[in-house]
Protein backbone atom coordinates (compact mmCIF):
# COMPACT_ATOMS: atom_id res chain seq x y z
CA UNK A 1 0.00 0.00 0.00
CA UNK A 2 1.13 3.53 -0.58
CA UNK A 3 2.83 5.23 2.32
CA UNK A 4 1.67 8.54 3.55
CA UNK A 5 4.60 10.48 5.81
CA UNK A 6 3.78 12.72 8.19
CA UNK A 7 6.69 15.56 8.92
CA UNK A 8 5.66 17.78 11.92
CA UNK A 9 7.68 19.29 14.73
CA UNK A 10 4.84 18.95 16.84
CA UNK A 11 4.52 15.24 18.50
CA UNK A 12 1.34 15.43 19.18
CA UNK A 13 -0.38 16.44 15.85
CA UNK A 14 1.88 13.79 14.30
CA UNK A 15 0.45 11.45 16.87
CA UNK A 16 -3.13 12.64 16.23
CA UNK A 17 -2.77 12.75 12.06
CA UNK A 18 -1.21 9.24 12.36
CA UNK A 19 -4.21 7.66 14.44
CA UNK A 20 -6.87 9.24 12.66
CA UNK A 21 -4.89 8.52 9.11
CA UNK A 22 -4.00 4.73 10.44
CA UNK A 23 -8.22 4.60 11.40
CA UNK A 24 -8.97 4.41 8.09
CA UNK A 25 -6.08 1.65 6.77
CA UNK A 26 -3.63 3.93 5.76
CA UNK A 27 0.01 2.89 6.22
CA UNK A 28 1.74 6.20 7.98
CA UNK A 29 5.41 7.03 8.69
CA UNK A 30 6.53 10.11 10.52
CA UNK A 31 9.08 12.44 11.14
CA UNK A 32 9.66 15.16 13.75
CA UNK A 33 11.67 17.78 11.36
CA UNK A 34 12.26 18.58 7.77
CA UNK A 35 15.94 17.09 7.82
CA UNK A 36 14.42 13.68 8.96
CA UNK A 37 11.48 14.04 6.55
CA UNK A 38 13.58 14.34 3.62
CA UNK A 39 15.63 11.09 4.28
CA UNK A 40 12.62 9.64 4.85
CA UNK A 41 10.52 10.34 1.79
CA UNK A 42 13.70 9.09 -0.18
CA UNK A 43 14.02 5.84 1.63
CA UNK A 44 10.15 5.74 1.28
CA UNK A 45 8.80 7.73 -2.14
CA UNK A 46 5.55 8.37 -0.45
CA UNK A 47 2.52 8.55 -2.33
CA UNK A 48 1.66 11.52 -0.32
CA UNK A 49 3.40 14.27 2.59
CA UNK A 50 1.50 16.21 4.88
CA UNK A 51 4.28 18.68 6.09
CA UNK A 52 3.98 21.72 9.19
CA UNK A 53 4.63 24.81 7.37
CA UNK A 54 6.58 26.01 10.49
CA UNK A 55 9.51 24.39 11.89
CA UNK A 56 12.68 24.95 13.03
CA UNK A 57 15.98 24.91 10.75
CA UNK A 58 13.94 23.94 7.85
CA UNK A 59 10.62 25.13 7.55
CA UNK A 60 7.59 23.37 5.33
CA UNK A 61 8.20 25.85 2.40
CA UNK A 62 11.79 24.25 1.80
CA UNK A 63 11.17 20.70 2.31
CA UNK A 64 8.07 21.25 -0.57
CA UNK A 65 10.87 23.03 -2.81
CA UNK A 66 13.39 19.89 -2.74
CA UNK A 67 10.58 16.95 -2.87
CA UNK A 68 9.23 18.98 -5.94
CA UNK A 69 12.70 19.61 -7.54
CA UNK A 70 13.41 15.64 -7.63
CA UNK A 71 12.18 13.59 -10.57
CA UNK A 72 11.59 10.66 -7.86
CA UNK A 73 9.18 12.45 -6.20
CA UNK A 74 7.22 13.44 -9.59
CA UNK A 75 3.94 11.93 -8.63
CA UNK A 76 4.04 12.45 -4.62
CA UNK A 77 1.24 14.73 -3.36
CA UNK A 78 2.10 17.28 -1.05
CA UNK A 79 -0.24 19.02 1.56
CA UNK A 80 1.15 21.62 3.47
CA UNK A 81 -0.25 21.74 6.91
CA UNK A 82 -0.83 25.54 8.31
CA UNK A 83 -2.65 28.23 10.47
CA UNK A 84 -1.91 30.73 7.73
CA UNK A 85 -5.01 31.64 5.81
CA UNK A 86 -4.02 34.50 4.09
CA UNK A 87 -3.80 34.66 -0.28
CA UNK A 88 -0.29 36.16 -0.04
CA UNK A 89 0.31 32.67 1.79
CA UNK A 90 -1.30 30.33 0.11
CA UNK A 91 0.39 31.70 -3.25
CA UNK A 92 3.65 31.60 -1.72
CA UNK A 93 2.96 27.89 -1.10
CA UNK A 94 1.88 27.34 -4.90
CA UNK A 95 5.07 28.68 -5.68
CA UNK A 96 6.98 26.25 -3.36
CA UNK A 97 5.20 23.35 -5.50
CA UNK A 98 2.13 22.60 -2.91
CA UNK A 99 -0.66 20.65 -4.34
CA UNK A 100 -3.13 21.40 -1.25
CA UNK A 101 -3.21 23.15 1.96
CA UNK A 102 -4.49 21.86 5.34
CA UNK A 103 -6.10 24.41 7.58
CA UNK A 104 -5.13 24.29 11.64
CA UNK A 105 -6.79 23.15 13.88
CA UNK A 106 -7.37 20.09 11.99
CA UNK A 107 -10.67 19.19 11.08
CA UNK A 108 -10.85 15.28 10.92
CA UNK A 109 -13.21 14.90 7.51
CA UNK A 110 -11.30 17.50 6.03
CA UNK A 111 -8.11 15.93 6.45
CA UNK A 112 -9.57 12.45 5.22
CA UNK A 113 -10.65 14.08 2.42
CA UNK A 114 -8.25 16.00 1.31
CA UNK A 115 -5.88 12.60 1.75
CA UNK A 116 -8.08 10.41 -0.26
CA UNK A 117 -8.20 13.32 -3.25
CA UNK A 118 -4.42 13.52 -2.92
CA UNK A 119 -4.01 9.88 -3.04
CA UNK A 120 -6.13 9.54 -6.09
CA UNK A 121 -4.25 12.10 -8.15
CA UNK A 122 -1.10 10.34 -6.63
CA UNK A 123 -2.14 7.17 -8.23
CA UNK A 124 -3.44 9.09 -11.83
CA UNK A 125 -0.07 10.58 -12.21
CA UNK A 126 1.49 6.78 -11.30
CA UNK A 127 -0.39 5.08 -13.63
CA UNK A 128 -0.08 7.92 -16.33
CA UNK A 129 3.94 7.87 -15.69
CA UNK A 130 3.83 4.05 -15.77
CA UNK A 131 2.07 3.98 -19.40
CA UNK A 132 4.15 6.67 -21.03
CA UNK A 133 7.35 4.48 -19.56
CA UNK A 134 5.88 1.17 -21.85
CA UNK A 135 5.11 3.50 -24.49
CA UNK A 136 8.18 5.18 -24.87
CA UNK A 137 9.71 1.50 -25.06
CA UNK A 138 7.79 0.44 -27.23
CA UNK A 139 8.52 3.37 -29.50
CA UNK A 140 12.17 2.78 -29.08
CA UNK A 141 11.68 -1.09 -29.82
CA UNK A 142 9.48 0.30 -33.21
CA UNK A 143 12.72 3.01 -33.66
CA UNK A 144 15.23 -0.20 -33.54
CA UNK A 145 13.32 -2.36 -35.95
CA UNK A 146 13.04 0.19 -38.47
CA UNK A 147 16.52 0.98 -38.37
CA UNK A 148 17.59 -2.97 -38.35
CA UNK A 149 16.04 -2.38 -41.72
CA UNK A 150 18.18 0.01 -43.35
CA UNK A 151 20.89 -1.00 -45.59
CA UNK A 152 24.40 -1.68 -44.51
CA UNK A 153 26.93 1.00 -46.45
CA UNK A 154 28.24 -0.99 -49.00
CA UNK A 155 31.01 -0.46 -52.08
CA UNK A 156 30.39 -2.77 -55.45
CA UNK A 157 34.08 -2.79 -56.83
CA UNK A 158 32.79 -4.27 -60.16
CA UNK A 159 31.47 -1.02 -61.14
CA UNK A 160 33.12 1.05 -58.60
CA UNK A 161 29.76 2.44 -56.52
CA UNK A 162 29.83 3.34 -53.20
CA UNK A 163 26.66 3.84 -51.12
CA UNK A 164 26.77 5.03 -47.20
CA UNK A 165 24.30 7.32 -45.85
CA UNK A 166 23.67 8.82 -42.24
CA UNK A 167 20.63 8.61 -40.29
CA UNK A 168 19.43 10.15 -36.89
CA UNK A 169 16.14 9.60 -36.01
CA UNK A 170 13.77 12.27 -34.98
CA UNK A 171 12.38 12.74 -31.02
CA UNK A 172 8.96 10.94 -32.70
CA UNK A 173 9.13 7.58 -34.15
CA UNK A 174 8.97 8.93 -37.57
CA UNK A 175 8.31 7.57 -41.56
CA UNK A 176 11.97 8.00 -43.21
CA UNK A 177 13.16 4.62 -44.80
CA UNK A 178 15.76 4.09 -47.62
CA UNK A 179 17.38 1.07 -49.42
CA UNK A 180 19.07 -0.35 -52.22
CA UNK A 181 19.88 -2.97 -53.62
CA UNK A 182 20.05 -5.17 -57.56
CA UNK A 183 17.08 -6.07 -58.99
CA UNK A 184 19.09 -7.82 -61.56
CA UNK A 185 22.73 -7.82 -62.76
CA UNK A 186 22.34 -5.07 -64.39
CA UNK A 187 19.91 -2.67 -62.35
CA UNK A 188 20.48 -1.45 -59.33
CA UNK A 189 17.76 0.13 -57.47
CA UNK A 190 18.33 3.60 -55.01
CA UNK A 191 15.44 4.91 -53.33
CA UNK A 192 14.24 6.97 -49.98
CA UNK A 193 10.60 7.41 -49.05
CA UNK A 194 9.10 9.79 -46.23
CA UNK A 195 5.91 9.33 -45.05
CA UNK A 196 3.92 12.07 -43.36
CA UNK A 197 3.12 12.59 -39.77
CA UNK A 198 5.20 10.81 -36.93
CA UNK A 199 4.43 8.24 -34.89
CA UNK A 200 3.27 4.08 -35.21
CA UNK A 201 1.24 4.94 -38.06
CA UNK A 202 3.75 6.42 -39.95
CA UNK A 203 6.58 4.44 -39.37
CA UNK A 204 4.49 1.27 -40.64
CA UNK A 205 3.41 2.72 -43.40
CA UNK A 206 6.76 3.24 -44.27
CA UNK A 207 8.11 -0.27 -43.70
CA UNK A 208 5.18 -1.37 -45.62
CA UNK A 209 6.52 0.13 -48.73
CA UNK A 210 9.55 -0.60 -47.87
CA UNK A 211 9.06 -4.10 -48.36
CA UNK A 212 6.91 -4.10 -51.64
CA UNK A 213 10.09 -2.26 -53.07
CA UNK A 214 12.84 -4.79 -51.17
CA UNK A 215 10.83 -7.91 -52.70
CA UNK A 216 9.67 -6.38 -55.67
CA UNK A 217 6.34 -7.11 -54.63
CA UNK A 218 3.87 -5.08 -56.86
CA UNK A 219 2.05 -6.74 -59.44
CA UNK A 220 2.89 -6.47 -62.98
CA UNK A 221 5.01 -3.83 -62.47
CA UNK A 222 8.56 -3.54 -64.07
CA UNK A 223 10.99 -2.50 -60.97
CA UNK A 224 13.68 -1.25 -63.27
CA UNK A 225 10.75 1.56 -64.47
CA UNK A 226 10.41 4.07 -62.19
CA UNK A 227 7.50 5.87 -63.34
CA UNK A 228 5.20 1.93 -63.27
CA UNK A 229 6.75 2.02 -59.17
CA UNK A 230 5.12 5.39 -58.28
CA UNK A 231 2.54 4.18 -60.70
CA UNK A 232 1.67 1.01 -58.51
CA UNK A 233 2.88 2.07 -55.31
CA UNK A 234 0.34 5.02 -55.79
CA UNK A 235 -2.98 2.49 -56.64
CA UNK A 236 -1.47 0.23 -53.87
CA UNK A 237 -1.29 3.21 -51.09
CA UNK A 238 -4.20 6.00 -51.27
CA UNK A 239 -4.07 8.02 -48.55
CA UNK A 240 -7.83 7.30 -47.67
CA UNK A 241 -7.60 3.79 -47.11
CA UNK A 242 -4.14 4.51 -44.86
CA UNK A 243 -5.28 6.85 -42.16
CA UNK A 244 -4.80 9.45 -44.40
CA UNK A 245 -1.15 9.17 -44.48
CA UNK A 246 0.59 10.07 -47.93
CA UNK A 247 4.79 9.57 -48.69
CA UNK A 248 7.19 11.35 -50.74
CA UNK A 249 9.76 9.31 -52.73
CA UNK A 250 12.57 9.51 -54.91
CA UNK A 251 13.34 5.93 -56.69
CA UNK A 252 16.45 5.76 -59.30
CA UNK A 253 17.63 2.92 -61.15
CA UNK A 254 21.02 2.81 -62.14
CA UNK A 255 22.75 0.66 -65.15
CA UNK A 256 26.26 0.73 -65.01
CA UNK A 257 27.01 -0.83 -68.07
CA UNK A 258 25.65 1.99 -70.09
CA UNK A 259 26.26 4.79 -66.40
CA UNK A 260 22.42 5.61 -67.26
CA UNK A 261 20.23 6.80 -64.19
CA UNK A 262 16.60 6.78 -64.69
CA UNK A 263 14.60 8.11 -62.15
CA UNK A 264 11.43 9.43 -60.97
CA UNK A 265 9.90 11.43 -57.79
CA UNK A 266 6.70 12.46 -56.06
CA UNK A 267 6.72 15.33 -54.27
CA UNK A 268 10.35 14.60 -52.73
CA UNK A 269 13.02 16.74 -52.11
CA UNK A 270 15.38 17.04 -55.72
CA UNK A 271 18.54 14.51 -55.31
CA UNK A 272 21.36 16.24 -56.00
CA UNK A 273 24.23 15.28 -58.35
CA UNK A 274 27.69 16.57 -58.34
CA UNK A 275 30.85 16.21 -60.76
CA UNK A 276 33.52 18.78 -59.57
CA UNK A 277 32.33 22.37 -59.78
CA UNK A 278 29.24 21.38 -61.41
CA UNK A 279 25.67 20.19 -60.05
CA UNK A 280 22.49 19.45 -61.60
CA UNK A 281 19.15 18.97 -59.12
CA UNK A 282 17.12 15.72 -60.33
CA UNK A 283 13.39 15.75 -59.68
CA UNK A 284 10.61 15.00 -62.12
CA UNK A 285 7.13 16.94 -61.06
CA UNK A 286 4.72 14.65 -59.57
CA UNK A 287 2.42 14.58 -57.21
CA UNK A 288 3.29 12.53 -53.85
CA UNK A 289 2.36 8.84 -53.21
CA UNK A 290 -1.51 8.42 -52.72
CA UNK A 291 -2.77 12.06 -52.61
CA UNK A 292 -4.92 11.46 -55.81
CA UNK A 293 -5.98 8.17 -57.93
CA UNK A 294 -4.91 7.24 -61.10
CA UNK A 295 -1.87 9.44 -61.68
CA UNK A 296 0.20 9.36 -64.34
CA UNK A 297 4.12 9.80 -62.98
CA UNK A 298 6.47 10.87 -65.15
CA UNK A 299 10.50 9.75 -65.22
CA UNK A 300 13.55 11.35 -66.57
CA UNK A 301 17.43 10.01 -66.67
CA UNK A 302 20.34 11.38 -66.77
CA UNK A 303 24.09 9.73 -67.63
CA UNK A 304 26.16 9.72 -64.57
CA UNK A 305 29.69 11.47 -65.28
CA UNK A 306 32.52 9.47 -64.02
CA UNK A 307 33.95 10.46 -60.24
CA UNK A 308 30.68 12.12 -58.95
CA UNK A 309 28.68 11.93 -56.22
CA UNK A 310 24.55 11.33 -56.38
CA UNK A 311 23.06 12.77 -52.94
CA UNK A 312 19.47 11.83 -51.70
CA UNK A 313 17.87 13.66 -48.50
CA UNK A 314 14.48 13.70 -46.70
CA UNK A 315 13.49 17.47 -45.87
CA UNK A 316 14.13 17.11 -42.27
CA UNK A 317 17.95 17.42 -43.47
CA UNK A 318 17.06 21.17 -44.42
CA UNK A 319 14.27 22.41 -42.54
CA UNK A 320 16.08 23.18 -39.76
CA UNK A 321 15.22 25.74 -37.51
CA UNK A 322 17.36 28.27 -35.85
CA UNK A 323 16.65 29.96 -32.41
CA UNK A 324 15.67 33.03 -33.96
CA UNK A 325 13.03 30.91 -35.92
CA UNK A 326 15.20 31.10 -38.96
CA UNK A 327 15.31 28.43 -41.83
CA UNK A 328 18.64 26.86 -43.45
CA UNK A 329 16.90 25.96 -45.96
CA UNK A 330 17.65 23.67 -49.12
CA UNK A 331 19.46 26.31 -50.49
CA UNK A 332 21.99 26.18 -47.93
CA UNK A 333 22.38 22.50 -47.88
CA UNK A 334 23.13 22.53 -51.79
CA UNK A 335 25.85 24.98 -51.78
CA UNK A 336 27.50 22.67 -48.49
CA UNK A 337 27.83 19.46 -50.47
CA UNK A 338 28.54 21.39 -53.75
CA UNK A 339 31.29 23.03 -52.02
CA UNK A 340 32.47 20.38 -50.84
CA UNK A 341 31.33 16.85 -51.96
CA UNK A 342 34.32 14.91 -50.68
CA UNK A 343 33.68 15.88 -47.71
CA UNK A 344 32.19 13.45 -45.03
CA UNK A 345 28.44 13.11 -44.34
CA UNK A 346 29.08 14.03 -40.92
CA UNK A 347 29.97 17.45 -41.87
CA UNK A 348 26.59 17.99 -43.10
CA UNK A 349 24.99 17.06 -39.48
CA UNK A 350 27.54 19.06 -37.84
CA UNK A 351 26.38 21.95 -39.95
CA UNK A 352 22.35 21.58 -39.11
CA UNK A 353 23.29 20.39 -35.21
CA UNK A 354 25.73 23.83 -34.98
CA UNK A 355 22.58 26.22 -37.00
CA UNK A 356 19.49 25.02 -34.88
CA UNK A 357 21.59 25.17 -31.52
CA UNK A 358 20.86 21.08 -30.93
CA UNK A 359 22.11 18.40 -31.42
CA UNK A 360 18.57 16.49 -31.40
CA UNK A 361 16.38 16.87 -34.79
CA UNK A 362 12.45 17.27 -35.05
CA UNK A 363 11.92 15.64 -38.24
CA UNK A 364 13.88 12.22 -39.56
CA UNK A 365 17.47 12.98 -40.89
CA UNK A 366 17.81 11.22 -44.37
CA UNK A 367 20.93 11.33 -45.68
CA UNK A 368 22.74 8.52 -49.00
CA UNK A 369 25.52 9.54 -50.69
CA UNK A 370 26.25 7.25 -53.78
CA UNK A 371 29.99 7.72 -55.44
CA UNK A 372 30.31 6.78 -59.11
CA UNK A 373 34.09 5.82 -60.26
Amino acid sequence: MTAILIVDDDPTIRLVLKRSLERQGYTVEMASNGSEGLEQAHLLVPGLIICDWMMPDMDGLEVCRRIKANPKFSTTFFILLTARTEVEDRIQGLDAGADEFLSKPIDPNELRARVRAGLRLHQLSYDLQQQTARLRAELAEAASYVRSLLPEPVYFPDCKVALEWRFLPSQELGGDSFNYHWLDEEHLAIYLLDVSGHGVGSALLSVSVMNQLRTQGLADTDPRQPDAVLRALNQSFQMGSHHEMYFTLWYGVYQPGSRLLSFASAGHPPALLIQGQDSILLKTDNLPIGILPDLTFQRDQVRIPENSHLYLFSDGVYEVINPQRELWGLNNLIALLSKSADGGLDQVIHEAQSFQGRTDFEDDFSLLRISFG
